[in-house]
C-alpha cells in the first residue's frame, strides 16, 4: 500500500510495534524441547488480548492452518506452526515469521533464531548474514530507488559470503493486505523493477542457504525446503518509504 494519511501511519507504527514485541516474545521462547505448536499458542494468546487479528491464519487458496510460520533447519518459510508437535532439538536453525491485522492494516516481521548451543560456525554466520542482508536491503528502500536496487544489494552481499538465495521467493507490498505489489526479490540489477514513492510500504526478507538455495515444496503442501537438504534463514521487516529514508515499522 502507499499510505497518505497520519491515521494509517499511526496504525501501521502501532501494529508493527505490536508485532514486533510479540516476535520478540516468541524468540525468547525458542529452547530445546519447545514445540512449534507451543508457539503457536502462545502468538495466538497475546493477539487476541489486544483485539488485533492473526494475518496467515487461513490466507490462501489452500487455507494456511497457522497464525505462525515456524520453519527449522532445511525448512526454509511457511511451515504451519500448529502442526508441528516434535519438540525444538539443541542446535537447530529456527525461523519465525509472524504477521498480524491491527485496525485493518497488515504488518509483517520474520526472525531465525539458534536454538541453544549451535551445532557450527557456519550456522552463526547464515544467521547473522541474513540479519546483515536485511539491514542492507533496507538501505536500499529510498524515493527514487527500485525494488532492483534492494535486490541487487541483498544478492551482492549473498555472493560475497557465498549463501545460496532463492529465487522463487520474494519480499513484497503489504498494508492493506497480507501481500501486495510490489514483489521485492533479493536478487536483482540496479534500478530495474518497481520505483520506490514516498508513503510505499514493503516487506524486505532475506532467504539464504548453506547450499544452492534451490527449494521444493514440502509435503505439507504448504512449506518451502531446501533441495539439498543444507540449512536455512530468514529475516524480515516492514518498512515504509519516507521523504527522509527507510522507516522500519516492526520495532519496538
Amino acid at each position: 500500500m502507499i499510505a497518505t494519511t497520519a491515521e494509517e501511519i499511526a496504525i501501521l507504527r502501532e501494529g508493527g510495534r505490536r508485532l514486533a514485541r510479540h516476535v520478540r516474545i516468541l524468540r525468547e521462547m525458542v529452547k530445546p524441547g519447545v514445540t512449534g505448536a507451543q508457539l503457536e499458542a502462545k502468538a495466538r494468546e497475546m493477539v487476541e488480548a489486544e483485539g488485533d487479528e492473526l494475518a496467515f491464519m487461513n490466507y490462501g487458496k489452500d487455507p494456511f492452518p497457522s497464525g505462525l510460520c515456524f520453519s527449522v533447519n532445511d525448512v526454509i518459510v511457511h511451515c504451519p506452526a500448529s502442526e508441528q508437535e516434535a519438540p525444538v532439538q539443541e542446535g537447530d536453525v529456527v525461523c519465525l515469521d509472524f504477521g498480524i491485522k491491527h485496525d485493518g492494516l497488515y504488518t509483517d516481521h520474520a526472525v531465525t533464531v539458534i536454538a541453544g548451543t549451535p551445532k557450527s560456525d557456519e550456522d552463526v554466520r547464515l544467521v547473522n548474514g541474513t540479519f546483515e542482508a536485511l539491514k542492507i536491503g533496507i538501505t536500499q528502500a529510498k524515493v527514487g530507488n527500485t525494488t532492483g536496487d534492494i535486490g541487487y544489494a541483498v544478492e551482492k552481499f549473498a555472493k560475497q559470503q557465498k549463501f545460496g538465495y532463492p529465487k522463487n521467493l520474494s519480499g513484497h507490498g503489504v498494508g492493506k493486505k497480507v501481500h501486495e505489489e510490489p514483489h521485492v526479490p533479493n536478487f536483482g540489477a540496479p534500478g530495474s523493477g518497481e520505483k520506490l514513492v514516498e508513503g510505499l510500504v514493503i516487506a524486505i526478507e532475506p532467504m539464504f542457504t548453506l547450499g544452492s538455495g534451490e527449494l521444493i515444496v514440502d509435503k505439507d503442501g504448504h512449506s518451502y525446503k531446501t533441495k539439498d537438504g543444507s540449512r536455512s534463514a530468514h529475516a524480515e521487516h516492514t518498512v515504509i518509504v519516507t521523504k527522509d529514508g527507510p522507516e522500519i515499522l516492526t520495532k519496538e
